[in-house]
């Protein structure tokens, strides 16, 4: 009676746990629309190439645009490109 007991327990807990959902960033572009849907969901598209663009979506919606984190073309800032000369001593 355990075992059967244990075995229902086992699979009404694996058939009622909610499946992970990935959030999916595109590389290839440097602006997310990050939009909310009824019940706390949310949504990214990241498929914007300037803040206006999202921005003029999200326009109306309860949807936010924001920088993509995995942006691939992002570079970090540079410092001065020229050095000053060397002396020697």
């Amino acid at each position: 009676m355990r075992i059967l007991a244990l075995a229902v327990l086992t699979t009404v807990a694996i058939l009622t746990a909610a499946p992970a959902v990935a959030q999916r960033y595109d590389a290839n572009y440097p602006v997310c629309l990050q939009s909310y849907g009824l019940g706390g969901g949310y949504n990214n598209d990241c498929s914007y190439t300037s803040m206006e663009q999202c921005r003029a979506t999200a326009s109306g919606l309860s949807a936010t645009c924001d920088a993509n984190p995995y942006y691939s073309n992002a570079q970090a800032p540079r410092g001065p490109t020229s050095r000053p000369p060397r002396r020697g001593y």
